[in-house]
């Protein structure tokens, strides 16, 4: 019986870290998608781009800025 609750205890670990991991690593661009999307915020119509599109432009060059300012 302690033997099965280990093995539990140890899977429930595993899952839980592996699933960290994944969370941590899933979302990020690299430098050259960046690079890319900042050339279309810089290009973009304000008229013709949607919200989304505004809002991360935005998110962005303020993120660009504070990076220069360090």
């Amino acid at each position: 019986m302690k033997k099965l609750m280990s093995m539990l205890v140890a899977s429930a670990f595993a899952t839980a870290s592996v699933g960290a991991f994944a969370m941590s690593h899933g979302g990020a661009m690299s430098d050259a998608d960046k690079a890319k999307k900042m050339e279309a915020c810089k290009t973009m119509d304000p008229k013709k781009a949607d919200d989304k599109m505004k809002a991360e432009c935005k998110k962005m060059m303020d993120d660009a800025k504070a990076a220069a300012k360090k």
